[in-house]
């Protein structure tokens, strides 16, 4: 079993919109696959949550919710509201080798990647590590495209690297429409600083599309790492900022 962890330099980054593009990509080339969100939080019991956004998406119904919290908050600080520790990281990684008859698993974490599950203080990180003692891990790191996300993947990678957790690939979530200078210089510097070359980038709005116009654009949206078709090297010389003019002696 592959797995694929998907995480994010912080919330409203495009995890879950991303997820759906990798289950997309891998329904598409005929994989066996199961979705997994470990712990969703400011969803009420019977309300959509991320993973009904990935279905709605993509119309896969093999997904998996093991934890939820009402209030849009850390899973670890939600479930202190209610009286409860929060789920620990032993268990969401015996669930998740239950599913081990599927080809690919793709998890969403909550958050960023040190988003505390509970009181005990793990986090997305110990959970990738747990897995990568008994499973072949890849970790997507989600970003956004404008100013700040430098710091953030950064600071992100920084975080895996100190439990020896590597980033595989960066995907840019929602790339705007009309590109200003930080997100076009982004594209240059954003594989340098989270040390992972970028194999995607995801167009704004993409998350309002139907079905069959999503499965359409998550194939041209992701590299052949990732199951698409996206070429990045392309994408980047084309969107990139080109250094400014010097200037003429005066």
């Amino acid at each position: 079993m592959r797995i694929i962890v998907v995480t994010g330099t912080g919330t409203g980054v495009g995890k879950t919109v991303t997820t759906a593009a990798l289950t997309a990509c891998a329904l598409g080339s005929g994989q066996s696959v199961a979705v997994v969100k470990p712990v969703q939080t400011g969803v009420r019991a019977g309300e959509p949550g991320d993973l009904a956004e990935v279905q709605r998406l993509t119309g896969h119904a093999d997904l998996h919710e093991y934890a939820r919290f009402a209030e849009p908050l850390a899973p670890a600080t939600a479930a202190r509201r209610i009286g409860r520790c929060g789920p620990r990281v032993n268990a969401l990684a015996d669930r998740i080798d239950e599913l081990q008859d599927r080809e690919l698993v793709i998890v969403e974490g909550a958050g960023g990647a040190l988003v505390r599950f509970n009181a005990a203080g793990e986090t997305l990180v110990h959970l990738i590590s747990r897995l990568a003692e008994r499973h072949q891990i890849d970790v997507v790191l989600v970003t956004s495209a404008g100013l700040g996300t430098l710091n953030s993947a950064a600071l992100t990678t920084a975080a895996l690297s100190r439990s020896s957790v590597s980033i595989d690939a960066v995907v840019i979530g929602e790339w705007p429409d009309q590109p200003g200078l930080a997100e076009r210089c982004n594209l240059n510097d954003l594989a340098d600083y989270a040390d992972a070359p970028i194999r995607g980038v995801i167009r704004g709005g993409a998350g309002a599309l139907e079905r069959a116009a999503f499965g359409e654009l998550a194939v041209r949206s992701l590299t052949a790492e990732l199951g698409g078709t996206f070429d990045a090297s392309t994408f980047i010389t084309e969107h990139s900022a080109a250094p400014p003019q010097k200037e003429s002696p005066a």
